[in-house]
This record gives structure tokens, sequence and C-alpha cells, in this order.
């Protein structure tokens, strides 16, 4: 069971690294290739391409970074709870062994 949880939490991760990856990808590189087509699109009084090259990419990171860790936590508590389990199932069947006095 242990082993299960632990593929299922290192397969969610390295999903969830890719995903961010390529959205920071998208942000960083794809983006201002299109900036010049993007410079009609306004954005807080700012054109978009002038935006994200000033401010809007460095919030994107830190959202990226805010998302990633909310994540992990809950995978950790998930990976917690199936250890938990694990163990007070092993703990459940070494109890009539001890008790047998065996």
């Amino acid at each position: 069971m242990r082993w299960r949880a632990h593929r299922r939490y290192w397969r969610f991760n390295l999903l969830s690294i890719a995903v961010l990856m390529a959205l920071g990808f998208l942000v960083s590189f794809v983006i201002p290739l299109a900036a010049p087509a993007l410079t009609q699109v306004r954005f807080a009084g700012f054109s978009l391409p002038f935006y994200l090259g000033a401010q809007g990419a460095i919030l994107i990171y830190v959202g990226l970074i805010v998302v990633y860790i909310v994540l992990m936590q809950r995978a950790d508590r998930t990976l917690q709870r199936a250890f938990n389990a694990d163990a007070a199932a092993a703990a459940a069947a070494a109890v009539p062994t001890a008790a047998r006095g065996n």
C-alpha cells in the first residue's frame, strides 16, 4: 500500500511540475514572441506586452510558486494519511500475535 501511495505522490509531483513549467515557458517565451500582435490589448492602462515585461511575468511566476506550494501541501497530507493508515493496519495485524504470546 505504501509504495502505491508513493508512486501516486511522485506521479502527481512530476505532473504538477511539468504543467507549471509549461506555463512558465509560455509566459517567458511564447507571449514575448506574440508581443507585436498584442500591442493593442490594454491591461491596467498599459499595453499588454509592456505590462507583462514590467510586472506581469514576475507576478505570474510568484503565482506559480504559490500554486505549487498549495498543491504539494495537499499531496503531502494525502501521503501522510496513507502512511498512517498503513501503520495502523500493520499495528492492528501485530496486536493479535502479541496478545497470544507468540
